[in-house]
C-alpha cells in the first residue's frame, strides 16, 4: 500500500555537499523494479524485471492492473529479464512505446508495443513488433537502457555479451551490436523495423562498423540518461572487478570509443589484441574503486527539477552493493551519502516535472529524492517572507520571520555551503561582503527542515 509522502516516510536524512538529501518512500509492493519513466503525463511507469510494467499514480498508488505483462516472453534470472522502457515522443497521438528484454533464449530483444485504443492504463499485449533480436553468448551483461533523443531517434545501450573480461572482444568490434550505444530511426512504415540515420558514424556501404552503432567500447552500461540542458548523455558503465565509471557524451559527437576491454575505467585492462591507440579513446570523467563494499554503478540523472534549486546540475547515481547514493559535483568529484542498507538501488527516474526518483530492487520500493520538507513547515514563518536587497553586495536582510529558531544558509550554484548563520531575526543584516559575486540560494531552516528557499544574486 501507498505510504503518504509527507508523513514519517523520510527514513534517512544526511548532509551531502552541505545539502540534506532525503529519500521519501513514494510507493511499495513492487517486484524487482529496474526502470522508472513517464509518458509525458503525471503517471510514473515502473518496469519490473519479471516482465511486468506497473503504473504509479501521482498520489503513489499502484494500479492493480498491469500496464503490460510479457512474463511469458522473457527469461527472468540474474541480470536477465525486462530491462528497459521508452515512450515515443508522439506517444499521445501514436500510442507507441518500446521495451528491451531478454527472450526465453536469452537474446536481447528491442520491441515496439501500442497502448490500448480504449484504456490508456493498459497496453495492447498483442501489438508487439520486434525491431532487434541480438544473440548473446553469455547470460550476464545485457545493458538495457533506452531513451529517445531530441532528434526523435531511439538510443539503445547494450552489454558486451557477458562472461568476464569480454572474451570475444565484442565491445571493441564495431561490427557487432554488443557493448555499444546504438542509434536508430523508428519512424518507419510497417513492416520495416527501423531506418539507419544517415549521420550515424559507420553508416553506409564500405564503412567499417555496423550501421546502428553510435559509440562503442562499453562493458555493461547501467544506466544512461540525457541532460538536455547541456546537450550530453550521461553513461554509467559497470566495471570488471575494480573500477566503476561515469562518461559524459556530447549528443553531437559520434563514433566515440570508451575503451573497454582495453581499459577498465582509466586503468589498463587487456591490450593484447584488438586495441586502437590510447589517444583514440575517450576516458571517463569520473571513476571510483570498490572500497567500502562498492561493486556496481547504477546510473541516474542530472537534476533539472524546480523544487530543490541547490541540486541543479548535479548528477545523481548509486552503487548497487554499498547502498549509497553518489552525487557528481561540478569539478567531477564524487560525494557519497551514507548507506541506505538493504535496498539495492537499481534505477533512477524522472517525473514530468523532472523531479527524481530511485528504485530499490531488493525492497520493491520507489523513493523520491528531496532536500528536505519544503512546503511542510510553513507555520515556522509568516505568510510573507522578504529577502532584500536582491541583488546585494554587503548585507542582506530578511523580514517575515516569526519563529525564533530559524537559521539561514547560503548555497552556491554548485551546492557548496558558503555561509551559515544561526538565530535569524527580522530586519537583522547578514554580512555577505566576503562571498564571491555570483548566483546563490538562501535556505531558511528550522532544525533539519528547509521552510523557504530563494535565489539571490551577490554582486
Amino acid at each position: 500500500m501507498k505510504k503518504l509522502l509527507f508523513t514519517l516516510s523520510i527514513f534517512s536524512s544526511l548532509f551531502v555537499n552541505a545539502q540534506s538529501i532525503n529519500l521519501e518512500e513514494f510507493a511499495s509492493g513492487l517486484t524487482s523494479p529496474v526502470e522508472i519513466t513517464n509518458a509525458n503525463d503525471s503517471r510514473l511507469f515502473v518496469v519490473q524485471q519479471d516482465g511486468m510494467i506497473k503504473i504509479i499514480q501521482p498520489n503513489g498508488s499502484i494500479n492493480p492492473t498491469n500496464f503490460l505483462n510479457i512474463s511469458s516472453k522473457i527469461i527472468f534470472n540474474g541480470e536477465r529479464g525486462l530491462l528497459g522502457l521508452a515512450f515515443h515522443p508522439q506517444y499521445s497521438t501514436n500510442g507507441y512505446f518500446f521495451v528491451y528484454y531478454n527472450n526465453t533464449a536469452g537474446n536481447i530483444i528491442l520491441a515496439r508495443y501500442s497502448v490500448s485504443s480504449t484504456n490508456p492504463d493498459v497496453a495492447n499485449s498483442s501489438s508487439e513488433k520486434i525491431l532487434l533480436n541480438i544473440p548473446k553468448p553469455f547470460a550476464n551483461h545485457n545493458g538495457g537502457s533506452i531513451h529517445f533523443a531530441p532528434d526523435g531517434k531511439l538510443w539503445v545501450v547494450t552489454g558486451d555479451g557477458g562472461s568476464g573480461g569480454d572474451p570475444n572482444n565484442n565491445a571493441q568490434n564495431k561490427n557487432v551490436l554488443l557493448g555499444k550505444m546504438l542509434r536508430i530511426d523508428v519512424n518507419v512504415t510497417d513492416p520495416a523495423p527501423y531506418n539507419i540515420p544517415s549521420d550515424n558514424p559507420f553508416a553506409g556501404a564500405g564503412v567499417d562498423g555496423a550501421d546502428e552503432v553510435w559509440a562503442y567500447g562499453l562493458r555493461n552500461a547501467w544506466k544512461f540518461s540525457f541532460d538536455l540542458t547541456t546537450g550530453n548523455a550521461m553513461i554509467a558503465d559497470v566495471g570488471q572487478g575494480a573500477i566503476e565509471e561515469i562518461n559524459r557524451m556530447p549528443l553531437s559527437q559520434a563514433g566515440i570509443n570508451y575503451g573497454w576491454r582495453c581499459y577498465e575505467g582509466n586503468t589498463l585492462y587487456n591490450t593484447t589484441t584488438g586495441c586502437p591507440p590510447q589517444s583514440s579513446m575517450t576516458f571517463p570523467i569520473a571513476v571510483y574503486d570498490h572500497s567500502g563494499g562498492k561493486c556496481s554503478i547504477t546510473g541516474g540523472y542530472v537534476y533539472r527539477g524546480s523544487l530543490y534549486p541547490s541540486l541543479q546540475g548535479k548528477y545523481f547515481f548509486a552503487d548497487f552493493c554499498s547502498d549509497q547514493i553518489g552525487i557528481l559535483n561540478a569539478d567531477n568529484s564524487i560525494t557519497w551519502t551514507s548507506a541506505y542498507s538493504g535496498n539495492g538501488f537499481s534505477s533512477f527516474g524522472q517525473d514530468l516535472q523532472k523531479e527524481l526518483y530511485v528504485a530499490a530492487l531488493n525492497t520493491g520500493k520507489i523513493f523520491k529524492i528531496t532536500t528536505g520538507s519544503l512546503g511542510t513547515q510553513e507555520n515556522l514563518l509568516s505568510e510573507t517572507i522578504k529577502i532584500y536587497p536582491n541583488p546585494a553586495s554587503k548585507e542582506i536582510f530578511i523580514s517575515g520571520i516569526k519563529d525564533k529558531k530559524v537559521t539561514a544558509e547560503i548555497i552556491s550554484a554548485e551546492g557548496r555551503r558558503v555561509l551559515e548563520t544561526n538565530h535569524i531575526t527580522n530586519e537583522k543584516g547578514i554580512d555577505i561582503s566576503r562571498i564571491t559575486p555570483g548566483v546563490y540560494f538562501i535556505n531558511l531552516k528550522s532544525g533539519n527542515y528547509t521552510s523557504y528557499s530563494q535565489k539571490i544574486v551577490i554582486k
